[in-house]
């Protein structure tokens, strides 16, 4: 049996991730790999990627990293209810309670079927990719659970 693997590009202030149109130094990387049913979505961070701004807010940065992670989903074919996994990594652990919260807030609004039965879930504390970063959300979805 033969599996399609489809490339789904990331791009930060219209700029696409990948050698050359950003120097070797920068990061490379897609947005998603979509692999048969699998869905493989990069690290969905805090950070507004059109204006490079990290709000202070860390309400705002967990939902513009699951803003991120719903539009990865859906540019891959499929949708938010599709999560199956997720890595969730906060910058400060104290930050972790608020997170569960806004994570649930989040699935009764767009994923409501992730509420009753949530995704298998694995939390780190760790540093982040760049300073002001608090949060990133590393996701494995499907494109269809049939």
């Amino acid at each position: 049996m033969s599996e399609n693997v489809k490339y789904i590009p990331a791009y930060w202030k219209g700029t696409k991730l990948a050698y050359p149109h950003v120097p070797k130094e920068h990061p490379k990387f897609a947005e998603s790999v979509v692999a048969g049913n699998i869905i493989f979505i990069s690290g969905c961070q805090g950070q507004n990627d059109e204006t490079g701004e990290k709000p202070d807010d860390f309400v705002v940065q967990m939902n513009n990293a699951l803003d991120k992670v719903r539009k990865a989903m859906e540019n891959a074919g499929s949708e938010m209810n599709n999560v199956v996994k997720t890595l969730i990594m906060l910058k400060d652990v104290k930050n972790y309670p608020l997170m569960r919260k806004t994570e649930v807030e989040y699935y009764e609004k767009y994923a409501p079927k992730l509420v009753e039965d949530p995704p298998a879930s694995t939390f780190l504390e760790c540093n982040l990719a760049h300073p002001g970063l608090m949060v990133e959300i590393d996701v494995f979805g499907v494109v269809s659970r049939d």
